[in-house]
């Protein structure tokens, strides 16, 4: 039998086949929570090894600098000594007070140039002994991180072997859910559950609310969410929404029974008032 072009799926066909893939989905984000913080453990301890041994790649080849240039302060001392003892020995054959003068300064700044390039060479070892130091702290800070590196890579494969059958069979379901939706609607779909914090990009109505942001949602539009006549998405938070039934969700029916109301009673209070007789008295007889 063919397989339905994902174009000619009924709209309730596609919500169900979106829900379906939803559920493998949050199935496999299970999977990867177990994990924990492991995988970003791993990458943040490579991530430092890689930076550290860029860092010792440096230091060496400072140091190859520095050696290179005592090795060339060297031969300018030798070329400016052979110059002294050149000029020494010319001294012994000058035949005015000139020469001896131009022979004597050439003699000083060869003297000079000799001092200037054992300060460089002392310079230059004292920076080699600094760096040889940084060079060592790195090389031990790498011995360290590659020991914790083994032991977080040692956690996180022991359990990534218990949950990957389980992973990889979901991965696998997942891939015919979406060979199932027409490619356009899988986009958007993505693009929600990748802008939603929990994953989920298609819930089902709770309570008269979304399943996602849980802001309540008109009758009218619940009503056309159960018509299954259009794709419809949360006004609030964007998530696709279907009816609890689609979604294969149990919603109970029975509603809380109203309690009577009570009557309110009205407690009457009755004034006594007392019946004053006038007495009238006869006046007194003169």
């Amino acid at each position: 039998m063919a397989k339905k072009d994902p174009t000619d799926l009924s709209v309730e066909e596609k919500l169900k086949a979106l829900y379906q893939l939803q559920t493998t989905l949050s199935g496999i984000d299970e999977k990867r929570a177990l994990r924990g913080e492991l995988p970003l453990e791993v990458q943040d301890l490579e991530d430092e090894i890689a930076g550290l041994t860029t860092r010792v790649e440096k230091i060496q080849n400072e140091i190859a600098e520095f050696q290179s240039a005592i090795t060339m302060k060297k031969g300018e001392i030798a070329t400016a000594e052979a110059s002294v003892n050149r000029y020494k020995q010319q001294l012994d054959e000058v035949k005015n007070n000139r020469e001896y003068d131009t022979l004597t300064k050439e003699i000083e700044y060869q003297t000079l140039e000799i001092e200037l390039c054992n300060k460089k060479i002392r310079e230059a070892q004292v920076r080699i002994d600094e760096r040889n130091q940084d060079l060592q702290q790195a090389h031990s800070l790498i011995i360290e991180r590659r020991e914790d590196l083994e032991s977080k890579r040692g956690e996180l494969e022991e359990i990534m072997q218990e949950t990957r059958e389980e992973e990889d069979k979901l991965k696998a379901k997942a891939k015919e859910f979406e060979l199932k939706i027409e490619p356009r609607l899988l986009s958007s779909f993505k693009r929600i559950r990748k802008n939603a914090r929990n994953g989920l990009g298609i819930v089902y109505v709770q309570r008269d609310a979304c399943g996602g942001c849980f802001n309540k949602i008109p009758p009218q539009r619940q009503l056309d969410i159960k018509m299954h006549k259009k794709i419809i998405v949360c006004e609030y938070c964007g998530r696709i929404m279907v009816d609890p039934e689609l979604a294969g969700v149990k919603v109970d029916g029975v509603t809380a029974e109203e309690k009577p109301k009570r009557k309110r009673t009205v407690r009457k209070t009755t004034k006594k008032t007392a019946d004053v007789e006038t007495v009238e008295t006869p006046e007194a007889e003169a």
